[in-house]
This record gives structure tokens, C-alpha cells and sequence, in this order.
């Protein structure tokens, strides 16, 4: 999901490369929660910080990930047009969308099988793959469902209610002129306030609501939009969309303070405190902690969104082959990612180490895994092409014919 270089915007490409590669961590982290949440498998090794981690780096990292896709959107919206960048985004998404499920989703159900039987001791990794294989026997039952690549389905799903809504108000020219110019100067004064957060976690704290649990549901279940979720990232996304509007306000948002790192502790701090009286449904004061609780969510959702911008363009605003290799990888990496961090978390629960080695190393290893096939197999492929718009020199293919032409060898 690469875009035409803006020197401006370097650091919106690596705010988005880090929304994805941020999923890699959070997956990874799963089988080492203290209680068992239905994951693949339960490490031998379990920690008290984990859930702390887990409930906030769930918080906003999709809902960064769709801030940023809005903006590009618009972007690509306006620089290709209406038919262009239908036509990109059925290709850079649809295509994705599908042919990762047909790949990815017997992948993993072959790893919950294999890490339940490896919790009772008894792991098949061909029974285990080939029960994954079959599970295709059900279509079409369950298609496009039961994987990591849903926040694709909803994506294409608020890209095409925006370009409705577009299309709708298009029709009266001077109402959607008269609505655009009143969004921009809304969207203005927003940013301009010390209390963006403040304002954005109104909304927000209405769709967590109702959610099922405190917090974001992850919506893979079915391919029947869920409200709660959808107004959650369709929100994220309209923001970044208007955003691009008025480029310049990106500034604004990305600026860090004092003020607004105190704010993102203090409602880290809340949020995890609030937590812990989740399904309390027999406090006197539940619904007013619920209330309190959603509203403090939202607060660290934007909080940590505008923080992740503000790092991304203070240190990360400078354009750099290994960055820029980086960002180009990030779109397949996490396309593929879960199923090998998952035989990874089975391969390593039984071994007698410190928890946070084992997720160092699933990370690591996952990482380069994912980047080496990015390399070999995608990065110079029609693969690239559908993924990054363009093709690209794979790295290493080019390190070997230098060597050969050298004469040196290896």
C-alpha cells in the first residue's frame, strides 16, 4: 500500500508502517496471557503484563492504521480519479482480501488444531494441515471469515460508503460546497483546540459503547458489518480523509507537548485501572464506571494515535532506503504474518525460557521470515506490483549479481 513520495509525508508512510507492524507484536503476545482466552496456544510462560499490553496497543493501532489509509485514500481519490481509484482499490484490497483467505485460513485452523493437541501433548502437524485443507470443503460457508485480514473487508466496506456519500451530495453542487467548506473549518478549529482529544473521544466513546466487551471487538466472525465497529474506523477514516483536504493541519495534529503526553498517560493509567471491573455488573456504580471507563478508552485511543504521528514525524520525517524498504514491506508482512507467529508461539511454549525471550523471538523471527520472502518472492513479482503499485529490485537478488560480476563470490 505504497503511495507517490511527498517529502512531507515520509512520515506518514512509517506511521502506517508502524500500525501494521505493531499487529505482529500484539499477535505474538497472545499465548502468553496468564488466563486462556481461546487462542492457538497457552505458553508454559505466562505474564501479568501482557494483558495490560494487549488491551492498550489494541487500542489504537487499527485505529491508526485507518486514520492514515484515509488520508491516502483521499489522496489517491483525487490524483487518480473516481474510476482509477475504484479500480486500485478492488486490486490493492479485494484481490488481497481474497487470495490471502483461500491461503491464510486453512493455515490457521491447522495451527489451532495443532496447538490445541500440543497443550495435551499429542501434536499431528500433517493431521493438523490437513484438517486445515478441509475446512475448504465448507464453502461457502464461512468464506472470507476467521482470519486477521477482516480490517481489508472493512475497509473496502467504508471506502465504498464514503464515495456514496460523496456521490449523494455531489448531486446539489452548492450544498456539497456549502458542507465542505463548514467540515473544513470544523475540522480546523478541532485541531487548532488543546482538547482534540477531548472532542474526537466524544464520539469514539459512543461506538465503544456498543461494543461487546470493553474495548474493540475484532469483527472476523462474519461478514455482516458490525455498527460499533464500523463507526469506530469509519470515523478514523473520514477524519483522515477531510484531513487530506487541508494537508497542511497534519502539522498540528503531529505536534508534541507536554500537555498532551500527560493526558496520554493519565488515561493509560485509567484505562487500566477501569478494566479491571469489566463484567462487575453487580457494582452500585457500574453503569457510571462503564461510562467513565469508555470514555477514558477513547481518551487513549486518540492520545496514542496523535502520539504515534508526533514520534513518526520527529524522528522518522527523513527519507532512507531502509525505512523506505521498510514501509514498502509492511503491507505483506502483515498479510502473512499470523499463521507463522502462531507455529511459532506452539514451537516455543514448551521451552524452558523467560516469556519475554519467547516473544522477542517469535517477533524477530517472524519479522524476518515475512521480509525475506517480501524480498525474494514479492517485492520484484506482479505481487509487488498489486501490493506496492509498482515493482521493485529485490535487495538480495541484486547483492548476488554484484558479487557474481565482482568475481569475488561469497
Amino acid at each position: 500500500m505504497a503511495y507517490q513520495h511527498d517529502e512531507r509525508l515520509d512520515y506518514l508512510d512509517a506511521v502506517r508502517c508502524f500500525a501494521l507492524l505493531m499487529g505482529i507484536v500484539f499477535h505474538a503476545s497472545l499465548s502468553f496471557m496468564p488466563i486462556y482466552i481461546g487462542w492457538a496456544v497457552m505458553d508454559e510462560q505466562t505474564s501479568e503484563v501482557v494483558p495490560s499490553f494487549v488491551l492498550i496497543s489494541h487500542s489504537f493501532r487499527m485505529p491508526l492504521f485507518f486514520l492514515i489509509a484515509g488520508f491516502f485514500s483521499h489522496m489517491s481519490f483525487h490524483r487518480k480519479g473516481l474510476h482509477s481509484f475504484i479500480k486500485s482499490r478492488l486490486m490493492q484490497i479485494g484481490i488481497p482480501l481474497v487470495l490471502g483467505w483461500f491461503l491464510l485460513r486453512p493455515l490457521l485452523i491447522a495451527g489451532w488444531h495443532i496447538g490445541a493437541e500440543s497443550m495435551r501433548g499429542e501434536a499431528d502437524i500433517l493431521v493438523g494441515l490437513l484438517n486445515g485443507l478441509s475446512s475448504l470443503k465448507t464453502l461457502p460457508h464461512g468464506f472470507l471469515v476467521g482470519t486477521h485480514l477482516w480490517f481489508l473487508y472493512y475497509l473496502l466496506l467504508i471506502s465504498a460508503t464514503v464515495l456514496s456519500l460523496r456521490f449523494l451530495l455531489g448531486i446539489n453542487e452548492s450544498l456539497k460546497r456549502k458542507l465542505s467548506a463548514i467540515c473544513d473549518r470544523f475540522i480546523e478549529k478541532v485541531l487548532i483546540t488543546p482538547w482534540f482529544v477531548f472532542i474526537m473521544a466524544l464520539p469514539s466513546a459512543f461506538g465503544l459503547w456498543f461494543m461487546q466487551h470493553w474495548g474493540i471487538d475484532t469483527p472476523d466472525k462474519s461478514l455482516i458489518p458490525v455498527f460499533a465497529v464500523s463507526f469506530l474506523y469509519g470515523l478514523c477514516f473520514a477524519l483522515g480523509w477531510v484531513l487530506h483536504r487541508q494537508a497542511a493541519l497534519f502539522e498540528r495534529l503531529a505536534n508534541l507537548s507536554w500537555t498532551q503526553s500527560i493526558i496520554c498517560i493519565a488515561s493509560v493509567c485509567l484505562t487500566l485501572v477501569l478494566s479491571q471491573y469489566e463484567g462487575q455488573i453487580n457494582l452500585v456504580n457500574y453503569g457510571l464506571i462503564k461510562v467513565t471507563y469508555m470514555f477514558v478508552y477513547a481518551l487513549t485511543i486518540w492520545s496514542l494515535v496523535r502520539l504515534s504521528i508526533g514520534l513518526c514525524k520527529t524522528f522518522l520525517s527523513k527519507r532512507n532506503a531502509l525505512m523506505s524498504y521498510i514501509t514498502d514491506a509492511s503491507y505483506w508482512i502483515y498479510l502473512i504474518h499470523l499463521p507463522i507467529v502462531v507455529f511459532l508461539q506452539i514451537a516455543f511454549a514448551e521451552l524452558p525460557l523467560p516469556w519475554l525471550v519467547k516473544l522477542s523471538s517469535i517477533c524477530l523471527i517472524t519479522f524476518l521470515i515475512t521480509l525475506l520472502s517480501y524480498d525474494l518472492l514479492v517485492r520484484a513479482s506482479f505481487l509487488g506490483q498489486l501490493l506496492n503499485h509498482k515493482k521493485k529490485a529485490s535487495v538480495l537478488y541484486n547483492l548476488f549479481l554484484k558479487k557474481l560480476r565482482s568475481g569475488r563470490g561469497f
